[in-house]
Formats: C-alpha cells, sequence, structure tokens
C-alpha cells in the first residue's frame, strides 16, 4: 500500500493541513494586551519561560541547523536531508511557543508577527519540494506530477531543483530579519521619532555585517570562482559601493524639507561612497581587460569609520559607542589596504589565506554588531543602568567572534566535501583552464600547500582547457587561457629551457616523491 506522501492527494492534503495547522495559531493570536502602557508597545512583564525556549530554538532552528543543511545541500551531502529534518522538527514546536507564552505582553500588529508569515510560507516550500524531489514525484500522474515536472522531461525537474536551491539560499537572510524583527518587538523598540534611525542602524549594521561575510566566502572558498570570472573582487565591492552611495545620496535627507540633525554628514557619505565605487570600478580593470586590485573599497571604509567615529551624540556613552565603531570600521579599511598593497602586493593571492587576511572581515563582523547596538533607545538603556561602554563594546566583540567562527565552519565544512583531495580549494584548477574540482590539478599539486606553490610555477602545455560533459561544458575564462601558470603572471619565455623558468637557489621546486617532474 502507498504511503500517504507518495499519492498526490495525500500530499496534497497534507500541505493544506499543515499550512492550516501553522497559520491559525497566527490568525487567532492578537489579544491580551490589557497590562500594556497607552505610550508603550510592551508590557512591563519579564519574559517567560515559553518565550525565551521560542527565542533559543529558533536560533537552533534557523541561525544554526537550516544554514548548515543549506551548506550540505550545496556540497551534495547525504547529510543535508537529515539536518533540515531535524531543524525543522526543532522549528515547528518553537513557532507555536511563541503563540502559547505568558509574561510580556505585545502590542499588535507587530513586525514581527506580520513577518513570521513570510518565513513560515518559505520552510513549507522547502519541506514541500524537498519531499517531492527525494520520492521522484515527477514521475507521479495528475497534479502532483505536472507540478514537479513530468511533461518538462528533465527541464521541468532541474526547473524545480533551482526553486528549491534559491528559497534555501534566501532563507537565511530572510531567518536574520526576522531574528532582528523579534529583538525589536520583544524590548518594544523603533516606533515613533525611533523609527528612521532605527532603520539605519539596523540596514547599515547588518550590510556591514554582510559584506564581511561575502568577504570571507571570497577570501576561503571563492578564489576560484574570481580567477574563472576575470574580474577582480575589488570590482564586485565598487559596484555595490556605488550603488549603494546613489541610495543613501537621495534617501538620507527629506527633500524639499529643512536640514536637520546630521541629514547633512549622512548624504555627504553616500556622496563619497558612489564618487569613489565609480573611480574603483574604473581602475579593477586593466587598459587591456585584465583584473586589477585597487585600495578604493578600503578607503571607502575607512573614510566611513571616520565620519562615524565624530559623529555628534546626545548621550555620552553613545558617543564613546560610536567613536569605538568608527575606529573598528577605520581598521577594517586600513586592513584592507595594507592586505592588498603590502601583503598582496597587487596579485590576486593564493590558495590558503595568510593570518592577517582574517582581520579585514572580521573588523566588518564587529562594526556591523557595534552599529545596530547603538541606536538611542538602547544607548538610553545602558545609561539608564550604569553600563559601561567597555563591557558593551566587549560583549558585542564577542558575539563577532562567534559568527566569524560559524562561518568558517560552515565554509570548511563547504570545501572538505567540494574539494576532499584539493587543499588549494579549487584554485590550482582554476589556474590550469578546468573548473572549480580536482581533475585538472595536476599530479601532487593537490597533495601540499607547498607542492601546489611550486608546481604553480612550471609549464603545462598539455594541461590546457578542457570542455565536456564532465566539466559541465562550462568555458574557460580569458585569464585561465592566456596565463595559466601563477596568478596570473604570463608563460616563461620561448627561449628558456624546458619551459622551466630559472629560479633563486632558496625557490628551487624539490622534486615531488615519486615523480621525476618537478
Amino acid at each position: 500500500m502507498p504511503s500517504l506522501l507518495t499519492r498526490p492527494s495525500g500530499f496534497i492534503s497534507s500541505a493544506i493541513l499543515l499550512l492550516a495547522l501553522i497559520v491559525r495559531p497566527s490568525l487567532a493570536h492578537g489579544g491580551h494586551t490589557d497590562k500594556i502602557p497607552e505610550d508603550a508597545a510592551v508590557s512591563p512583564d519579564p519574559l517567560d519561560s515559553r518565550l525565551w525556549a521560542h527565542i533559543l530554538l529558533m536560533v537552533l532552528a534557523y541561525g544554526l541547523l537550516f544554514p548548515t543543511g543549506m551548506v550540505l545541500g550545496l556540497a551534495h551531502s547525504r547529510w543535508h536531508v537529515p539536518v533540515q529534518i531535524v531543524a525543522t522538527v526543532v522549528a515547528v514546536p518553537a513557532y507555536f511557543l511563541g503563540h502559547k507564552h505568558k509574561g510580556r505582553q505585545f502590542r499588535h500588529p507587530n513586525i514581527h508577527a506580520s513577518f513570521a508569515d513570510s518565513l513560515v510560507l518559505m520552510t513549507i516550500v522547502q519541506v514541500a519540494i524537498g519531499i517531492g524531489l527525494k520520492l521522484h514525484l515527477e514521475e507521479k500522474k495528475g497534479v502532483i506530477g505536472r507540478i514537479f515536472g513530468s511533461k518538462s522531461g528533465r527541464f521541468g525537474r532541474r526547473t524545480v531543483v533551482l526553486v528549491h536551491s534559491w528559497v534555501g539560499k534566501l532563507m537565511p537572510i530572510v531567518a536574520w530579519t526576522q531574528m532582528v524583527f523579534g529583538g525589536i518587538v520583544a524590548l518594544g523598540f523603533c516606533r515613533g521619532d525611533h523609527t528612521g534611525q532605527c532603520l539605519a542602524h539596523f540596514i547599515m549594521g547588518s550590510a556591514f555585517i554582510a559584506y564581511g561575510i561575502v568577504m570571507t566566502i571570497l577570501l576561503l572558498v571563492g578564489q576560484a570562482w574570481l580567477r574563472r570570472s576575470g574580474r577582480s573582487q575589488e570590482f564586485f565591492d565598487s559596484c555595490v559601493i556605488a550603488v549603494w552611495g546613489c541610495v543613501n545620496t537621495f534617501t538620507e535627507h527629506r527633500w524639499g524639507g529643512p536640514w536637520v540633525k546630521n541629514d547633512l554628514q549622512h548624504t555627504s557619505m553616500g556622496i563619497v561612497w558612489w564618487c569613489a565605487g565609480l573611480l574603483g570600478i574604473w581602475l579593477s580593470r586593466s587598459r587591456k581587460g585584465s583584473p586589477r586590485r585597487n585600495i578604493l573599497p578600503g578607503l571607502v571604509i575607512f573614510l566611513t569609520g571616520w565620519g562615524m567615529s565624530a559623529h555628534p551624540q546626545s548621550l555620552p556613552i553613545s558617543a564613546m559607542v560610536h567613536t569605538i565603531f568608527g575606529y573598528t570600521l577605520m581598521g577594517a579599511g586600513g586592513a584592507r589596504i595594507v592586505e592588498i598593497c603590502f601583503l598582496l602586493k597587487d596579485s590576486r593571492g593564493g590558495s590558503e589565506p595568510s593570518s592577517f587576511q582574517h582581520l579585514p572581515p572580521f573588523l566588518l563582523y564587529a562594526s556591523g554588531f557595534l552599529f545596530m547596538s547603538a541606536t538611542e533607545e538602547q544607548m538610553q538603556i545602558l545609561a539608564q543602568n550604569e553600563v559601561t561602554h567597555v563591557s558593551y563594546v566587549l560583549i558585542l566583540f564577542s558575539i563577532a567572534f562567534l559568527l566569524y567562527l560559524f562561518v568558517n565552519v560552515l565554509l570548511g565544512l563547504y570545501a572538505s566535501y567540494a574539494w576532499p583531495d584539493d587543499e588549494t580549494n579549487g584554485v590550482a584548477a582554476a589556474r590550469y583552464g578546468g573548473p572549480s574540482g580536482t581533475g585538472a590539478v595536476p599530479s601532487g599539486e593537490a597533495d601540499t600547500r607547498r607542492q601546489s606553490r611550486l608546481l604553480s610555477t612550471t609549464v603545462r602545455p598539455e594541461l590546457g582547457p578542457r570542455t565536456g560533459s564532465g566539466w559541465h561544458a562550462r568555458k574557460a575564462s580569458v585569464l585561465s587561457q592566456a596565463a595559466p601558470y601563477r596568478d596570473g603572471e604570463a608563460a616563461p619565455p620561448a627561449h628558456v629551457p624546458n619551459g622551466v623558468p630559472r629560479l633563486p637557489r632558496h625557490r628551487t621546486p624539490l622534486p615531488i616523491k615519486g615523480d621525476g617532474n618537478v
């Protein structure tokens, strides 16, 4: 007898029942506001144990388990499905605990309760598509079979897989937004005149953290992709900076009204961003079109930090926290400039980052948390409770350390599955014109980091760009075809004996055991 989920009608009924069970409490919940003062958004009661359980379980499910499952899915690991199942099992009771709590009451409607439906819907879609793909429902007849692409051949299934992939990648972003909304609603922040500065702090703080995460991804597992793209990292950074600067230029001041408080400073920062972004885009390409490094993104971050360190504030503790935020941002920009100019010396860098290269992204994490935690209402609470800025800043740095650790663990997990035998994380393959796999890496190059560096100086004409189904028919980049030798350097001159350039004695390649050719 077929199971419930393998029958189309049973599958649809199960999905509708699950949706009804989850959405019904959301629609029913909304009373119990009799203890809330008229001028407040929350009651003075403390958070009860159920609400704390809701917070902790949701952080576990959407902050830890679902992102881990997403990475395992990207790496095509067999643990992807079990981890996602555990995350779903944790999330369902956590959702109901959020609607059955006592203690502190919240005024409705609020942004956290309203936005929850979007995250719940994404979870249901992910679970339903995941079950359908696992059970190969495209082979079934009827409505379910058509939904999963039975009439469209393999193209239909690939479309469903693509939707499943993109929804999974968007879930951490939506979950982060929902967690921020939860903190705002739990404390009764960002209402009335505080809404504008709250938006600025939480959006810009999240943007700094996101920039740090992207920088970490490119540093640890994205170098091969950068080589195949034929562009430098500063090109993409400058594009984002230019667009963000345009947005800030025209949104930080209410045009037609008077210039108030820090409108002029915020608007001038936006102008600096798009001007420097355009220059960075231009400098990221040479006259012949090859990628080039530049310091413009780091310089923009440094100038932004300098401006924020001198930002006028109404409370002494707020001024101190903003000063530390500005100095941290200046440190991130300055470290990025030092990295490009003096550590990498304008080169693309190797597959294994140096210890100093972890400093710029981490400082961006810390800057983001500092800015998100420096709103007017937060500073008022700290001042009322006589909390010093030193202890507050140290706690925020501790959170930044934990997030940086988690991101590094996820990227290390992905690399261990994507390149199990290549310690260069696909960089060696990209140098020789292949895709991000281990098949294009010469024998012995993936054995050790030392040998991968040495072999990158050796001419291997037989390892030209390869195409075909095994390589997903990916076209080799201009960079890999023009200079498949070492970090974009040109091939050695034709008169060099055997095509091997002479090296200083201290850089002479050591022979690989079992291979006479270095």
